[in-house]
């Protein structure tokens, strides 16, 4: 049952951890990244796919991002995808690929983007210390219906804040590499 719990716990910190990362990478920076078109969606023959699932996302220079489709008919589609989602990027058709040109990002703009990271940040950290109450909460009910002894829960939640505190010092690395590279020009 101890095992459980922790497991349990550990599985929906490491989710957490998955998620913020995705996320802050999607953010975009003063340079070009793949992930920055990660949740672009593209209208295809009536149905609604990821970009990454129509074409290949490649970074030849470090403020242009290169899409190829792997159907020419998709060409289209993906450039007015690719402008519907408003990212602040150009974008120019180029025979049978497109390119998409990052624009460098004003002071002002990264210093919102760094704002929006730190609060993305706090509302993950919060995640995680809910998901350590939820195992607290759950030791301390089997403790009381006899599953587990006294001892066993106090180490589980010794075991429980570990993982918090390591699940809490990812998620500052993460948002401290994505600031660093934010706030690079």
């Amino acid at each position: 049952m101890l095992k459980e719990i922790l497991n349990d716990a550990e599985d929906r910190m490491k989710k957490t951890l998955e998620n913020f990362t995705r996320e802050v990478m999607g953010m975009r920076a003063g340079r070009a990244h793949p992930a920055l078109l990660e949740r672009v969606t593209v209208d295809y023959y009536g149905s609604s796919m990821a970009l990454s699932h129509l074409a290949s996302i490649s970074v030849p220079e470090p403020r242009v991002l290169v899409v190829q489709p792997f159907d020419k008919s998709a060409l289209s589609a993906i450039e007015k995808a690719i402008l519907k989602a408003d990212l602040g990027v150009s974008v120019r058709v180029d025979g049978t690929l497109i390119r998409v040109s990052v624009p460098p990002l004003t002071e002002e703009r990264r210093r919102d983007l760094v704002k929006q990271l730190r609060r993305q940040l706090e509302d993950e950290k919060v995640a995680v210390r809910n998901i350590r109450r939820d195992a607290v909460d759950a030791l301390k009910k089997a403790q009381k219906d006899h599953v587990i002894t006294e001892d066993d829960e106090r180490r589980g939640q010794n075991d429980v804040q570990k993982l918090t505190d390591h699940y809490i010092k990812e998620l500052e690395q993460v948002a401290e590499s994505r600031e660093r590279d934010i706030l690079t020009p």
